[in-house]
């Protein structure tokens, strides 16, 4: 395994062959997320998560706890699972409290996290993203980057940037001779809805000091750079930071067609450079499926966000919620120690992966497997200048597909009216055993197994609403 490098504006491998990323992330293990926990908003960043177990069980429990959800959350059993099912990389979410102590010196047992995880990969075979997701002072100013005041501090105090640079440059001297790391993605999203204007400028600046620590001591990795409004604005990018660096991008909650990944192609076109869809997900089968269809369309790599979650229908692997656990989610309540310590043991228990559920719905719409449950609106776009095929559905049926966080099924199902003689492609990763047509009039869709798709043909007009297919997963 080599250094994966960029040609023009493909990822490749170090023989030089085109590579279509497909991964995971390991959210919420070293910056736990409040909403992974099924937590409300008065426990959504690092700090007050950490903050309400120690108010709980005290410091020295505390401390006993985060050594062994640590040692729990990711264990080699997901790295394995994770190669099993078919994934190439992992995207590792990073606060840099693990890496470094108050005082800017860095910290042995934090890299020793995750040079576990880099041997972990290098024995299964995955690459590993090295992802900055909590800066020194915080990139965004929110809960997901662990800012101490709730404000993007890395832009505003000079000791945060210099830290930040430090640490990239350490990252990059620790990990530059390993080609397991797939490379280093500098900050996560950063500077959202309001300081996306007052600071771009600098983000663009540090991102080449960034650069230039980095290639300092490492000339071979790839670097992953973000823009800002959530890694959804690559406007701010105007010529090439590094040539041998990606454009990340992310989407969440939108509708998955072309349009919507347009201003990406435009930026891989306009200067060159790879794309790569770092983060999304939070949502039903249907729409993953569908959105990691488009990506793969258009030569666009992928990771999904997050592998694990407590209780969900939107990872890969949801974890039991222990009876009880809302005690701990309501900061207001006052629970007493021992039941609080007892809620805690059983939360590390259920994490272990073999304790997990795997959600195979999730699994198979990310890799078009079956047995699956494709949309009517989940087949493959002809071209860019086919006409959206939501054109016509009222806005409130529409928002109510793209914000299904929860994963639940639909109520309604999102039917589109095609017309005789119309083919519908939908991409899969082989051909099923069976299906089921749900449909006004089944008899109306004629359905045929092509190379790499099933294809649904209308013979007279008709109203489809999606199939059902059987099958094995494989």
């Amino acid at each position: 395994m080599g250094y994966v490098r960029t040609h023009g504006p493909e990822i490749v491998d170090d023989a030089g062959r085109p590579l279509l990323l497909r991964g995971v992330g390991l959210g919420n293990w070293l910056l736990p997320e409040g909403y992974m926990w099924r937590f409300g908003d008065g426990l959504g960043s690092p700090r007050e998560i950490e903050a309400r177990i120690a108010r709980l069980i005290g410091a020295e429990a505390a401390a006993d706890f985060w050594k062994r959800f640590r040692d729990v959350f990711v264990a080699e059993e997901d790295i394995a699972r994770i190669a099993e099912l078919g994934f190439d990389h992992v995207r590792l979410p990073i606060n840099s409290r693990v890496l470094l102590t108050g005082g800017g010196d860095f910290r042995a047992d934090g890299f020793a996290l995750v040079d576990r995880v880099i041997d972990w990969c290098a024995r299964h075979g995955l690459w590993v993203l090295l992802d900055l997701h909590g800066a020194p002072g915080g990139q965004t100013g929110t809960n997901i980057d662990d800012s101490p005041h709730g404000k993007p501090e890395l832009f505003m105090q000079e000791r945060y940037r210099r830290l930040t640079v430090a640490l990239w440059r350490e990252i990059a001297r620790r990990y530059r001779h390993s080609t397991t790391v797939l490379g280093y993605d500098l900050l996560n999203e950063p500077l959202p809805e309001q300081w996306q204007h007052v600071y771009s400028r600098e983000l663009i600046d540090l991102y080449t000091d960034l650069t230039a620590a980095i290639r300092e001591v490492d000339p071979d990795h790839l670097i992953m750079y973000e823009g800002p409004q959530w890694a959804t604005d690559v406007s701010v990018f105007t010529h090439v930071l590094d040539p041998n660096s990606v454009l990340q991008f992310h989407r969440y909650w939108c509708a998955p067609e072309r349009a919507s990944i347009d201003d990406y192609l435009r930026a891989r076109d306009r200067l060159g450079l790879p794309i790569y869809m770092g983060e999304g997900g939070e949502n039903t089968p249907e729409w993953i499926y569908t959105a990691t269809r488009l990506y793969e369309q258009y030569g666009i790599g992928w990771n999904f966000w997050p592998w694990k979650k407590l209780g969900t229908r939107t990872s890969p692997v949801s974890a039991p919620v222990p009876d009880g656990w809302e005690r701990i989610a309501d900061p207001a309540d006052d629970v007493d120690a021992a039941t609080a310590q007892r809620l805690l043991d059983t939360m590390l228990d259920n994490v272990a992966l073999d304790r997990c559920d795997v959600r195979d719905d999730v699994i198979n719409a990310l890799f078009g497997r079956v047995p699956l449950r494709l949309p009517a609106w989940g087949h493959a776009q002809p071209d860019g200048d086919t006409p959206s095929r939501f054109a016509g559905h009222g806005e409130a049926a529409l928002e109510a597909i793209w914000h299904h966080t929860a994963g639940e099924p639909y109520a309604e199902p999102l039917a589109l009216t095609v017309r005789a003689g119309q083919e519908l492609r939908f991409p899969l990763a082989g051909p099923p055993e069976g299906w089921t047509v749900h449909a006004g009039d089944p008899a109306a869709f004629d359905v045929r197994w092509s190379g790499d798709a099933l294809v649904v043909r209308a013979t007279a007009d008709g109203v489809l609403r999606g199939l059902d297919l059987t099958g094995r997963s494989g």
